[in-house]
């Protein structure tokens, strides 16, 4: 058996891919672990693709020197987090790579020391952190593993005890937390931690498949070259990225600014992110000109990796093939501008027909990352952008996104469903001028409104005195199932009832790809006849999870 003292680059990397492959392995069973037994979990989805962004800047190194390995994998997590548990595991991951950026290579009080830096990353990234989560499962494998350390301990040994915790904590969570109790299950977030673990010391050991059993990291299916001929105009640019050794040949390394660097490559593009770790920047530009860029950047220093891609290719793939479009840029600035989050393309249709002037399309497993956010926010060219995110799992990636803009007042709005969003954009004005005045307006646009939802349920389940089916329709308004029913029509309408809809002015329901006409009529015909004094609008929204979106007004 191995007895591994020191990690380099090179056993960080093989650990990465043991942990990516067994979380790939296990994406399915850590989704399951959802509260509402209803198909919209996707934690071990987001945890994946987390990870995933993390690994792919190292994919072809063969880089020995631990902290140049470190570096490239914490700006990959950072930048990749999706949702609240892959934001969570970026900060994870981000602790540990922070710490072993400093070491060629790490002996076993960097590893402590990695891993306790792990743990407070992740908890400052919760504005209210709560115990029973993925969160307690980090502290107390955490916290066990460090305490059992003595001067024979190796990096197996170390991931052995964290495992072993891991496991323990995680069997814990239901008692921490009433809702994973009542619902049976514990907490996805930490499972996906156990696996992750339980793959890094596979990887540890080699006893981890190789890169591409697990995944195809360079999964961007071979470019159509054709979309991009003589005929064609660069109109979105080049997506730049490179990471920048500054040296003392070149430079002053005490006076690097980079502040200077954000504004100057302001010049040469947009969707500008820039960070520093050590005397090492790392640096993501979309630019007409990136020759222009590289000259300028090498003036400080030498690449250790570069990456430019040509977006208008990449667009015309996306057309061609219905995936998530790259933006089209706004030039003239203005005061303010909306970015919202929302799947179905009724939904989507509806949102910017009431004025969202980029609508992000999520979904289940399609939670958007945080790089996919700046783009959109540096599309669109505003003072103040305003976010609406869609459910709550998104909230995490749009402020860490907002966070690292820096060419914009981004303010996300605390929109946890299509609801909400809805709430906020019927009644969107700017007219006051005011950003403050107008943030305090959407907040009380959301606290008008209730959203409801039905959805089909995937296991037995109870809530409450509610006994659920497999196969039951259940409808719930924020985290309360209210009603079970053996069809989707007479679920929303009961909805409805129990939600007291005669004491609102509208129900708008979004109709869900699953809805057939005839059940649209239904609902439609009963819920006017029902609530008289109501507006019922009934839209296609065309989302894919759930049947009805109710919100009431």
């Amino acid at each position: 058996m191995t007895q591994t003292k020191e990690i380099d680059g090179q056993l960080f990397k093989q650990m990465l891919i043991g942990g990516l492959h067994n979380l790939k392995t296990n994406i399915e069973t850590v989704n399951e672990l959802n509260v509402f037994p209803i198909p919209d979990g996707d934690t071990g989805d987001n945890m994946y693709s987390t990870l995933l962004e993390g690994i792919r800047p190292i994919r072809n190194s063969e880089e020995h020197h631990l902290g140049l390995v470190a570096k490239l994998v914490g700006d990959g997590v950072i930048l990749g987090a999706r949702g609240n548990s892959g934001v969570i595991l970026s900060q994870m991951i981000a602790g540990i790579t922070d710490e072993f950026s400093k070491h060629e290579r790490a002996n076993m009080n960097t590893v402590a020391k990695a891993f306790e830096n792990a743990v407070k990353r992740a908890y400052v990234s919760v504005s209210e952190p709560v115990e029973g989560t993925m969160l307690t499962v980090l502290r107390e494998a955490t916290e066990f593993a460090v305490k059992r350390m003595n001067a024979d301990s190796t990096v197996e040994s170390f991931l052995d005890d964290y495992i072993v915790e891991t496991d323990r904590s995680l069997q814990r969570t239901p008692d921490l937390l009433p809702v994973l109790k009542e619902a049976g299950v514990i907490d996805s977030g930490g499972a996906g931690i156990l696996y992750m673990m339980q793959g890094a010391l596979n990887g540890l050991r080699g006893e981890a498949p190789e890169l591409d059993s697990a995944v195809e990291l360079t999964n961007k299916k071979q470019l159509n070259l054709s979309l991009f001929n003589e005929d064609s105009v660069m109109e979105f640019g080049y997506c730049t990225e490179f990471l920048l050794q500054l040296t003392h040949a070149k430079t002053d390394i005490s006076a690097f600014s980079l502040d200077a660097m954000r504004e100057k490559l302001a010049t040469f593009g947009d969707s500008i992110v820039a960070v520093k770790t050590g005397t090492v920047v790392k640096v993501h530009v979309h630019t007409l000109t990136p020759g222009a860029v590289l000259e300028y950047a090498q003036a400080f220093g030498e690449f250790l990796t570069l990456k430019i891609e040509n977006m208008t290719l990449q667009h015309n793939e996306v057309l061609e093939k219905k995936e998530q479009p790259v933006f089209k840029k706004n030039f003239t600035r203005k005061p303010f501008g909306l970015v919202a989050v929302a799947d179905g393309e009724g939904v989507i249709a509806a949102f910017k027909e009431l004025g969202a002037d980029i609508v992000i399309h999520g979904g289940q497993g399609k939670n958007p990352p945080v790089e996919l956010f700046i783009s959109a926010f540096d599309a669109l060219n505003r003072d103040t952008i305003f976010v609406l995110p869609d459910n709550g799992n998104v909230m995490m990636a749009a402020r860490e996104a907002a966070a690292l803009y820096k060419q914009s007042d981004v303010r996300v709005i605390g929109a946890n469903t299509v609801g909400d969003g809805y709430a906020v954009l019927a009644a969107l004005d700017y007219d006051c001028g005011d950003a403050d005045q107008i943030e305090r307006n959407m907040a009380e646009d959301i606290a008008a409104s209730r959203c409801a939802m039905v959805s089909r349920a995937v296991r037995n389940s109870r809530a409450g005195d509610l006994e659920i089916s497999v196969g039951d329709y259940i409808g719930f308004c924020e985290k309360d199932i209210l009603i079970a029913e053996k069809d989707k029509v007479s679920a929303a309408l009961g909805l409805l009832k129990k939600l007291n809809a005669e004491q609102n002015d509208f129900i708008v329901a979004f109709c869900g790809a699953s809805v057939s006409e005839e059940e649209r009529e239904a609902f439609v015909a009963k819920a006017s006849s029902a609530y008289p004094a109501a507006e019922v609008y009934m839209m296609d929204g065309g989302q894919e999870l759930y049947d009805f979106i109710i919100v009431l007004q």
